[in-house]
C-alpha cells in the first residue's frame, strides 16, 4: 500500500509517501515540504491571516498533485495546533477543501502524543525500557510516557514555541524581564498539568525529543554521539540561552543548526525544552529522527497486517477527506483518497 501522509504545520506543510507491506518496514518514497509560516500570522484574536491561508491552499494543492504523481493510493491529511486551535479554522478548512478538493482533518492533541510514542517505541525497540517523550511545536507540545508499545500517558498543553513567542515574547531581541516571566509561566503551567509526576515510581526512562525545535537546539548546543546521534544536553542549554536572549531572530538564524522558518521562535522554544527537562528530572534527550507522520504509517501498516484494507482506526482520529480532483479520488468515509 503506497500511502501519503500530509502534516499541515506551523512552519511547513510535510508530504510523507511511504511503502506499507505487511511484514516489512516502512520504506520511505517522498518527501516533500512547502512553507505554511502560520507562526508569525496569526493575530491576536487568534484569526489566521488571508495571506497564511494563500500559502496553505498552495501547500495543500501542490501536496496533493504529489501525492498521486508518485503512485499513492491513499491520503491521510491533517493539521495541528495551529490551524486546530484558530479561531478561523472552518474557514481555513472550507476554504482548503473547496479549491483543493482535499478536506484536512485534525487530531487532538493527546492523539498526537499517542501516535508520536508509537513511532518511537518502533525506532528504538523494546531493549530501552521506559520511554518518555517530549515534542515541542508551533502551538503546543506533546508528552507522553509508556513502557509497551502504546502510551499509557499523553499530554498536550498549549505551549509551542510559536504561541509562547507571540504571547510572551513581542519585542525581538526580548526587552526586560519577558524572558523570565516566559520561564515562570511554562513552569507554571507544566507543573498544573503535573509533568514532574510522569516518571515517578519508575528509573531509567529512556528520555526522547521529536520536532525539528529539539534537533535544532541540540545542533546548537553541540550535542552529538559517536554514532551520530543527536543528544540535547541541558547544561549546554541553559548555557546557550541568555545568549540568545540578546540576539534578534536575524542574528539567530546566523547560528549553527537554527533555520531561519524557526529563528523568531528558537528562544521560547528553548525555555520550553529546559523547563520540560527540568519538570522530568533529565539532564539529555535524544533526538528520534521518526515522530507523528511515521506513527500514523506505522498505525495503518498494523491494520493492513491485520486485514484491513481500510483506514478506521485513523477516521476516528482524522476527519475524512472528501470531494474528486483530476486524477485523485477522495474516499470520503475513510481518511484515505485513491489514485485512479
Amino acid at each position: 500500500m503506497r500511502t501519503a501522509i500530509l502534516d499541515v504545520g506551523s512552519n511547513a506543510a510535510h508530504l510523507s509517501v511511504v511503502d506499507l507491506v505487511a511484514g516489512g518496514p516502512i520504506r520511505t518514497v517522498a518527501s516533500v515540504k512547502e512553507p505554511t509560516r502560520l507562526a508569525g500570522a496569526i493575530t491576536a484574536g487568534g484569526r489566521i491571516g488571508h495571506a497564511a491561508v494563500d500559502r496553505v491552499v498552495g501547500s495543500v494543492g501542490a501536496m496533493a498533485h504529489e501525492a498521486a504523481r508518485v503512485g499513492a493510493v491513499e491520503l491521510i491529511p491533517f493539521v495541528t495546533s495551529a490551524i486546530r486551535d484558530a479561531a478561523n479554522r472552518e474557514e481555513i478548512l472550507g476554504r482548503v477543501a473547496a479549491e483543493t478538493g482535499v478536506k484536512l482533518g485534525f487530531l487532538a492533541g493527546q492523539d498526537e502524543a499517542r501516535l508520536t510514542f508509537v513511532a518511537v517505541r518502533a525506532w528504538y525497540g523494546w531493549s530501552v525500557g521506559p520511554i518518555v517523550l517530549a515534542d515541542i511545536g508551533g502551538g503546543s507540545i506533546e508528552i507522553a510516557t509508556g513502557d509497551g508499545a502504546e502510551a499509557d500517558t499523553a499530554l498536550s498543553m498549549p505551549l509551542g514555541a510559536g504561541r509562547l513567542t507571540r504571547d510572551h515574547l513581542p519585542c525581538d531581541p526580548p526587552r526586560g524581564k519577558q524572558v523570565g516571566r516566559l520561564r515562570a509561566h511554562v513552569a507554571d503551567r507544566l507543573a498544573a498539568y503535573g509533568v514532574d509526576r510522569l516518571t515517578e515510581g519508575s528509573s531509567g526512562h529512556h528520555a526522547v525529543a521529536t520536532s525539528k525545535i529539539f534537533s535544532q537546539l541540540a545542533k546548537l548546543s553541540g550535542g552529538a554521539k559517536a554514532d551520530g546521534r543527536q543528544v540535547l544536553e541541558r547544561a549546554a542549554l541553559r548555557c546557550r540561552i541568555p545568549r540568545l536572549a540578546r540576539l534578534t531572530s536575524e542574528e539567530c538564524a546566523r547560528l549553527r543548526g537554527v533555520s531561519r522558518s524557526r529563528a523568531r521562535h528558537i528562544l521560547a522554544g528553548a525555555v520550553v525544552a529546559d523547563e520540560i527537562m527540568s519538570a522530568l528530572g533529565l539532564s539529555r534527550l535524544e533526538v528520534c529522527p521518526w515522530a507523528l507522520r511515521e506513527g500514523i504509517a506505522l498505525r495503518r501498516l498494523r491494520r493492513l497486517e491485520a486485514g484491513f484494507d481500510r483506514t478506521d482506526d485513523i477516521a476516528h482520529l482524522v476527519r475524512p477527506v472528501c470531494a474528486d480532483r483530476p486524477r485523485l479520488r477522495f474516499v470520503e468515509d475513510t481518511g484515505a483518497c485513491q489514485a485512479i
